[in-house]
């Protein structure tokens, strides 16, 4: 569906623009049964929302004849761009090919071009093509084909009663590869949509009710066509601020400005912009300080060290962790006296400082941060409930101690408490101009 309308901002000449709608199909029994998580859908909305395209609906249907027909008949009647994802591997349970050639009314093809992709992929991999994988070759008549040079399942292309219609793989990194190389171009040439800009602000170490009281004002003076969303995560808040227009240069300046207001009034909690992660920014300010860094992990077991590992160039800062969970391995390993912790408990302030102080120096390292805690669901006291984790922080010629209370949810626990522990780090190395 694509309706008109019309915008007006900062004194820009009115233009009519077009919205476009789009929905979004994934097809596999893997995904209602919880066996797989969707994360091609969320991939793809934030790609059409760049471009303009704005999604209104997400179907997951089985693996069904019926199902997906109907899927695709209703989203018909709804918008005009229809993405689709999944089914179209070689096996008898891969069905959405062949009825998608039903749906069109069109026979099934052999296409020279598609096999010779196949083959190509297969002569890489030092095989030979089956007669399963040669069907993949078989493509609806009436389709433009979209070569797939990394998978061996080409995406299909239809355009039909004003509707376009697109069928990927659901495997993800093939889809992508479809949807960045041949898709949006595609789309971007067929539609005139407005410019829609997101930015964010992300937060860490204060809960959305409080920064929506923070930024109040800021909000309620915002203009009609810029919104400002609370996206709350793991142990962080994005604010996003998300414009629509016409005038490219005329919006990012507009939201430049904005951007600053609002890192004005968050700076305290501000830990990045747009798509940083915590461990990115961390790494970045431990390069330009030219300092190093290791971990010591006991609740969060090597979390924290997975998270600065995902980072590229990592190993140029980061130079390792012990996960010593058991009060063994924090004697043998950390050499954490027996009876320190007899005394106080593994989950203190006066453990977590002695693993902190002890794997920065057994690692030689600038910096350390440490974890200790009960991530649940058992184990919990009255006065060290689930959830209670203490974290050491330690730099050069300074080392502290924080204990922060997360909650019963283990997972969650977990995922917080190393990003609370970062956070603290990277706080503590500004604070501290080293």
């Amino acid at each position: 569906m694509t309706t008109l309308f019309t915008f007006a901002i900062n004194n820009f000449s009115v233009i009519k623009m077009s919205t476009v709608r789009a929905e979004i199909i994934t097809i596999g029994d893997e995904i209602l049964i919880g066996q797989i998580v969707d994360t091609n859908s969320a991939w793809m909305g934030k790609q059409l929302s760049d471009i303009g395209i704005q999604v209104h609906q997400i179907t997951s249907v089985s693996d069904s004849r019926e199902h997906i027909l109907t899927a695709l008949k209703e989203a018909s009647q709804r918008a005009s761009v229809v993405l689709i994802t999944g089914g179209l591997g070689p096996t008898k349970d891969d069905v959405t090919k062949v009825t998608l050639g039903e749906y069109f009314n069109a026979p099934m093809v052999f296409n020279e071009d598609v096999f010779l992709d196949v083959e190509r992929l297969f002569k890489m991999r030092g095989r030979e093509v089956s007669a399963v994988n040669r069907k993949q070759a078989e493509i609806v008549s009436n389709c433009t084909p979209l070569r797939n040079e990394v998978g061996t399942a080409p995406g299909m292309w239809f355009d039909e009663n004003n509707v376009i219609y697109v069928s990927m793989p659901g495997v993800p990194h093939e889809m992508k590869h479809l949807m960045s190389k041949h898709v949006l171009s595609r789309l971007k040439a067929r539609y005139k949509t407005p410019f829609i800009l997101h930015r964010s602000i992300l937060t860490q170490g204060i809960g959305e009710s409080v920064l929506s009281e923070l930024i109040e004002e800021f909000e309620n003076n915002l203009p009609k066509h810029i919104k400002l969303a609370y996206l709350p995560g793991a142990g962080m808040v994005r604010l996003r601020l998300s414009a629509t227009g016409v005038n490219e240069a005329g919006i990012r300046a507009e939201m430049d400005q904005l951007v600053s207001d609002l890192d004005h009034r968050v700076a305290d909690f501000r830990f990045g912009f747009d798509e940083e992660t915590i461990q990115e920014v961390l790494g970045k300010l431990l390069t330009d300080k030219k300092l190093t860094i290791s971990t010591a992990e006991s609740c969060t077991g090597g979390y924290i060290a997975h998270q600065l590992t995902s980072v590229p160039g990592s190993s140029s800062w980061y130079m390792g962790s012990t996960v010593t969970y058991s009060y063994q391995s924090k004697t043998e390993i950390l050499g954490i006296s027996e009876t320190l912790m007899l005394e106080h408990g593994a989950v203190s302030e006066e453990v977590v400082t002695a693993m902190v102080e002890n794997v920065k120096r057994i690692m030689k390292t600038d910096c350390a941060v440490a974890t200790s805690g009960i991530a649940g669901p058992g184990g919990g006291t009255p006065d060290k409930p689930v959830g209670t984790v203490w974290i050491g922080i330690a730099l050069p010629g300074k080392v502290f101690a924080k204990k922060v209370l997360l909650g019963d949810n283990r997972l969650r626990t977990i995922q917080v408490a190393s990003e609370t522990a970062l956070n603290m780090l990277r706080k503590a190395i500004i604070a501290s101009d080293l």
